[in-house]
């Protein structure tokens, strides 16, 4: 009855009434809509056809309404009205056509859907490729590739190397802009066409390669860009298929490309080596590492954020598992690099550099990262000097706390700020790390944190107590009670401070040990100031209190006095009072 944008509206509603329903419901009222919507497939409107693809999409994805059915009554329908060229241009139209085709494969499978487009992969119109790429992507990514035969598996990987190539690329533009949006769908769906068949992927292979090494030598960098990722995209299947040797020639290609000029190409480049050295391992490599690492050290110093992400990952990885195929002296070399990685504003550059510093001193020793990396804390600079502290923490975490230790509280004797807020913050991270190995330390630094916590410095006193934190949760039921006390004597006045970053940490240190000495210690410091004559005493005990309160509520009970002692006794006075044997039981 009606038409237009009336009808529209009623569609609308059906489509998400429908979903609601019970399953034989659901289908009942499906196969009655279902001749309307396929009427209004031939519809001139394109914002009724948006709305046609969205009630089928939601037809078709309720409980009731079974694959064959689809198969027989709308498929045919669809694939004729709404895979067509035109479709691909409207970006809207484009994302709706995606987005039913892929709900209409989760219910039918796979291959019935990916045999009707995957020849399309061959059409002359771009935008109908990418369109037909992008479903195959999200199909294969749904559902695997198990129902796809041999036939349509040949058809697939023919389409998908078509397409692939034929890309229209601007040579005027470079790095990543030049394919943008575009390429990367192109680039995606290449990747997971490949890593869904998996195994399968032999035959074709080499003439994957092939292309490859053909695009890498194209003049317009974003091509060699784009068959760059996509080796990082296929590294793991080419080891899937043994096939070694493939990528041992792809590794050499990749090697007489490190001299690339644009940054974003030679970003990529470094990825793929990645890659290749993560799934064939050192000792296969080609070229063999010994060559592979002095060409990265010079790359080390470019500035450009995609290129140190990727070379650094790189120079980590090979520090990580086959440190003993380069010299001591090119390890030491690229430490003095890393520590320019530090001023990255990426944050995963500087973990990256920081993790890898672990890895060197673990392949050479602590000994001569260490002095680099203290000789580091003398900068102004402070995002190096706390990305230094990490990376000694990290060292002393590899190699052993014993080896970093001297060195560190020998340092802390140099009268200057920064040098020992490093040492401090050091430490800090370095008890964060190693957990309860911290009870053999403890007493070994106790006097060095004694002098921080008396520091006119706020910021000594701050990082003394996030020590504190970190050592009193790692030594919990060690036995370490009696330098935890003592330590808690030094944190305690520091409950006055007024700056936030203070008062944060000395609450922190104040919780550490409220774990490792139990509750009610604390509460014998804080119950003397809860009813103190100042106002300030009194808010910073009852916040203390309060904090122990929410946390430890139940062991509390013990600290508390009996209440036969609350009752007035002989000499008129109330008792207040718990002895050590009450407290002990």
């Amino acid at each position: 009855e009606h038409h237009g944008k009336m009808l529209a509206a009623f569609l609308k509603a059906v489509g998400f009434v429908i979903p609601l329903m019970e399953e034989n419901y659901a289908s009942h009222y499906t196969r009655i809509v279902m001749p309307i919507l396929l009427r209004e497939f031939h519809s001139p409107d394109e914002e009724m056809k948006r709305i046609v693809l969205k009630v089928i999409k939601q037809c078709v994805s309720t409980a009731g309404v079974e694959p064959e059915y689809i198969r027989k009554e709308i498929l045919p329908e669809f694939f004729r009205n709404f895979w067509i060229r035109r479709m691909a241009l409207d970006r809207r139209n484009h994302n709706q056509v995606i987005e039913t085709t892929v709900e209409l494969a989760n219910k039918v499978g796979c291959s019935d859907v990916v045999s009707r487009i995957v020849d399309d992969l061959k059409d002359d119109s771009e935008p109908y490729r990418r369109m037909v790429m992008e479903t195959v992507q999200q199909v294969l990514e749904n559902l695997g590739s198990g129902d796809i035969d041999d036939r349509l598996e040949e058809r697939l990987i023919d389409g998908i190397l078509y397409a692939f190539q034929e890309q229209a690329v601007d040579a005027s533009l470079t790095g990543s802009n030049a394919f943008g949006k575009e390429g990367q769908v192109m680039l995606d769906g290449f990747g997971t066409v490949v890593n869904a068949l998996g195994e399968r992927c032999k035959p074709y292979l080499k003439q994957i390669a092939g292309t490859i090494k053909w695009r890498l030598n194209n003049k317009a960098p974003s091509v060699r860009m784009q068959a760059a990722d996509l080796i990082g995209r296929i590294a793991v299947v080419m080891k899937a298929c043994s096939e070694d040797q493939l990528m041992g020639h792809l590794g050499v290609v990749l090697y007489e490309y490190l001299g690339e000029e644009y940054p974003e190409v030679l970003g990529s480049i470094l990825g793929a080596l990645r890659a290749i050295v993560n799934v064939i391992g050192m000792t296969k490599m080609t070229p063999p590492i010994s060559d592979l690492l002095p060409r990265l050290t010079p790359i080390l110093r470019n500035r450009h954020e995609k290129v140190q992400e990727n070379c650094i990952y790189l120079v980590g990885r090979v520090a990580d598992r086959g440190a003993e195929y380069v010299a001591a002296k090119e390890w030491m070399r690229i430490c003095f690099e890393l520590l320019e990685m530090l001023k990255a504003h990426k944050k995963s550059i500087r973990r990256a550099a920081v993790s890898t510093f672990g890895y060197i001193a673990k392949a050479i020793g602590p000994q001569d990262v260490l002095h680099t990396l203290l000789n580091n804390l003398k900068v102004q600079d402070r995002q190096m000097r706390v990305c230094t502290t990490v990376a000694i923490a990290i060292v002393a975490e590899t190699c052993g706390p014993y080896t970093v230790l001297p060195a560190v509280m020998n340092e802390y004797r140099v009268p200057e700020l920064n040098i020992q807020n490093g040492v401090l913050k050091a430490l800090s991270f370095m008890f964060e790390y190693i957990g309860d190995m911290a009870k053999d330390y403890i007493y070994a630094v106790s006097p060095l944190l004694e002098d921080a916590l008396m520091d006119r410095d706020p910021v000594h006193r701050q990082t003394g107590c996030a020590t504190v934190k970190h050592l009193s949760l790692g030594v919990v039921g060690l036995g370490c009670e009696d330098v935890l006390l003592h330590l808690l004597n030094y944190v305690w006045p520091n409950i006055f401070e007024d700056s936030p970053h203070v008062i944060q940490a000395v609450l922190d240190a104040v919780q550490g040990l409220m774990v490792s000495l139990g509750p009610n210690i604390i509460l014998q410091y804080v119950v003397q100031g809860l009813y103190h004559p100042s106002r300030k005493v009194r808010e910073s005990y009852w916040k203390v209190y309060n904090l122990l309160y929410i946390y430890a509520s139940d062991a509390l009970v013990m600290g508390y006095p009996s209440y036969s002692k609350l009752n007035v006794s002989e000499d008129h006075e109330n008792n207040y009072a718990r002895t050590t044997m009450e407290l002990f039981i």
